[in-house]
């Protein structure tokens, strides 16, 4: 089993930052990817962008230049780092861990970019 809590969500003006963590526990040594996705109101949850064990990363087009996913092994945390936020990025975002074929998620965390 992996717990995963996400924190950095919050209310930021258009053209603004903010970094997410997700701080995972449990059987963490087995993860194999980690990953960042997003639901807007009324719409799929979709990618936001990915990283593996060995740090190989992956973006959504859209979100490409603007954010950066990285991971601190040593603190169990992956971080999303949101820059030039737009009124479309507003989204609950949710960390998502893969162990084989499993995925974990979870609970979300807010983002609303709005003026």
């Amino acid at each position: 089993q992996v717990q995963l809590v996400e924190a950095g969500g919050g209310l930021v003006q258009p053209g603004g930052s903010l970094r997410l963590s997700c701080a995972a526990s449990g059987t963490i040594f087995s993860i194999t990817v980690m990953s960042w996705y997003r639901q807007a109101p009324g719409k799929q949850r979709e990618l936001v962008a990915a990283i593996t064990g060995g740090g190989i990363t992956n973006y959504a087009d859209s979100m490409k230049g603007r954010f950066t996913i990285s991971r601190d092994n040593a603190k169990n945390t992956v971080y999303l780092q949101m820059n030039s936020l737009k009124p479309e990025d507003t989204a609950v975002y949710y960390c998502n861990a893969v162990v084989v074929t499993t995925s974990f998620w979870g609970q979300g965390t807010l983002v609303t970019v709005s003026s």
